[in-house]
């Protein structure tokens, strides 16, 4: 190459790269700089907890097959109570279902007996009624005599009082029936609360989680209220947080998040904001943040996506969030 060319040859590079670099030159080919600004809030992550217990029974623990840690999906069985009281009582009120039973089959019988009598009564009062006009009429011609026309009428009416008496046994056998009836209703509800309270026996996982904490042990008396594990729910976790009052009006709700922890720091997590407090706080003394502290701040919730349960409860957390122009 010769001295001439290359002279030519380096005025035109710098003068290339003083096109590409001069700021309207620039814009008109790369686009105007990115100005989005973001802010970063740390806080820990944490987990629906549910305490589980006992409900309804009161016995000793005879089975806890997990310890702490262990991840157990919905309907796991947990734990165990003696269950041979409530078992037992099942038994006292399953027979007393079929003596009701039986006794229900029994009014039923009584009250169709009853009705058999009513139908005969009627007939019988019918037969004693023609008896009675029939002796009437002869006595009028002389054919029969007072005393035959007058105990055919008594025997009329006393045929219709036995009925009158044999309805009014129907109409009882009926209340007997009814209360026949809702005494098997009855012993039948109780069957199946017992049959609540027995599967109260069973403790099982409510969700899939993780049992975080065991507080019960083999023997022990469990019964409401006394705590045997607690679940966390790991596949929707969510990361506390704190914005700067500053900063308070460029966040939105279900704003797209994106979440770090230093347990994993090359991946990236994606959330959104869930929960934007509508009143302020003195900042935690726990909390810091890389802007500057202020005294107010708002408390947020950033909702995460967890499927794989990398995210656990207390590990520490930053996000990062873009920040919008201000709402007017």
């Amino acid at each position: 190459m010769t001295v001439r060319p290359l002279l030519l040859f380096v005025p035109a590079i710098v003068l290339a790269g003083g096109i590409l670099f001069w700021p309207p030159a620039h814009r008109w080919l790369f686009g105007a700089p990115s100005t989005q600004q973001y802010v970063t809030v740390s806080g820990n992550i944490e987990a629906h907890q549910s305490v589980l217990s006992f409900a309804a029974v009161q016995a000793p623990i005879i089975a806890l097959p997990f310890d702490e840690g262990r991840f157990v999906r919905a309907g796991t069985e947990l734990a165990r109570v003696d269950a041979r009281l409530y078992q037992q009582q099942l038994a006292m009120d399953l027979a007393g279902v079929a003596v009701a039973r039986k006794q229900l089959d029994v009014d039923r019988s009584n009250l169709l007996a009853a009705g058999y009598t009513v139908r005969s009564d009627r007939f019988d009062l019918v037969n004693k009624r023609r008896d009675a006009q029939r002796n009437q009429a002869q006595l009028a011609i002389g054919a029969a005599s007072q005393q035959a026309s007058d105990l055919s009428a008594t025997q009329a009416a006393q045929a219709a009082q036995t009925l009158a008496h044999d309805q009014a046994l129907v109409a009882q056998a009926r209340h007997t029936l009814a209360l026949a009836q809702a005494s098997l209703k009855s012993a039948e509800a109780r069957a199946a609360l017992d049959r609540v309270t027995l599967s109260y026996t069973v403790l099982r996982a409510p969700f899939s989680g993780v049992l975080s904490v065991r507080e019960a042990e083999l023997g022990e008396l469990a019964g409401p209220g006394v705590a045997i594990f607690t679940l966390d729910d790991l596949d929707h976790v969510w990361l506390r947080a704190y914005i700067n009052e500053t900063n308070l009006g460029q966040i939105r709700l279900n704003e797209p998040v994106e979440i770090r922890t230093d347990t994993w720091p090359d991946k990236i997590w994606h959330g959104r904001i869930g929960f934007i407090a509508s009143e302020a706080e003195f900042t935690p003394k726990t909390v810091e943040t890389h802007a500057e502290r202020v005294t107010l701040v708002y408390r947020i919730r950033i909702d995460i996506s967890n499927p794989s349960h990398q995210l656990l409860p207390g590990m520490p957390a930053e996000a990062r969030i873009a920040l919008l122009p201000a709402a007017q």
